[in-house]
C-alpha cells in the first residue's frame, strides 16, 4: 500500500510531514512516495525541481518515505495522468492519495476531479483553517456518500474508489505561503 502525495514543496515543511505522518499509521501505509511536480498547473513555482527536491528530500525523507520527480521523468502534468500511469506500471500496487484538507477545498479545480476519486482513495488530513471549508467543498459533497469513518482508515486501501476518509490531528500551522512570504520580506531588507 503505496501513499502517493503530490505537490510543488515550495518550500517542503512540517506541515507536509506532519500530513505524511499522520495519514502513515490509521491506513496503515507500507511506503509513502512525495511526488515533487516540476509545476502546478494552479499555482506559480518560484524554485527550480533541482532545489524543491533536495529540500523535501532533507526535510520529509525518511526510511518509508520516498522524495522523487518521478513526475518530471515520466512526463506527466497533471494528477490524473500521473495516476493513471502508475496505476498501469504497477498495477499490483495499492495507490492512496494523500492530501491535506487545505487542498481538499480547491480540488475541484483539478482537471479531471472526478476521475481521480474514482481512480484512487483518497486520504484527506485536517489542516489548520481549512476544516470548515473542506466539509464543504465540491468534492466533500458530491462523495459525501463514499466517506468512510476516520476509525475505517485502516481499511480504505481496500475499498474501491471513490473512497475516502477525513483524518482529524493535532495540526501544524506551517505553510509553504507564509514561509516563501517570510524570505521574501528578508530578502527585500537585506542591503545589496
Amino acid at each position: 500500500t503505496i501513499g502517493l502525495m503530490g505537490g510543488s514543496f515550495d518550500p517542503a515543511h512540517s506541515g507536509h510531514a506532519h500530513v505524511i505522518e499522520t495519514a502513515r499509521r490509521p491506513v496503515g501505509l507500507d511506503r509513502v512516495w512525495v511526488l515533487v511536480s516540476p509545476g502546478n498547473p494552479l499555482k506559480r513555482t518560484q524554485t527550480a525541481l533541482v532545489d524543491r527536491l533536495t529540500t523535501a528530500r532533507r526535510r520529509l525523507g525518511g526510511p518509508r518515505t520516498d522524495i522523487t520527480g518521478l513526475e518530471g521523468r515520466l512526463g506527466t502534468r497533471y494528477t490524473i495522468h500521473l495516476l493513471r500511469r502508475l496505476k498501469h506500471l504497477a498495477p499490483r500496487a495499492r495507490f492512496i492519495w494523500i492530501m491535506g484538507a487545505d487542498n481538499l477545498r480547491d480540488f475541484h479545480r483539478w482537471k479531471d476531479w472526478r476521475h481521480i476519486a474514482a481512480l484512487v482513495p483518497i486520504v484527506v488530513v485536517a489542516r489548520p483553517g481549512a476544516i470548515p471549508k473542506a466539509g464543504l467543498s465540491r468534492f466533500a459533497q458530491q462523495f459525501a456518500r463514499c466517506r468512510l469513518p476516520q476509525s475505517a482508515a485502516r481499511t480504505l486501501a481496500h475499498h474501491a474508489p471513490p473512497a475516502w476518509v477525513y483524518i482529524s490531528a493535532p495540526l501544524d500551522a506551517t505553510s509553504s505561503t507564509e514561509l516563501r512570504a517570510q524570505v521574501m520580506q528578508l530578502n527585500a531588507m537585506t542591503p545589496i
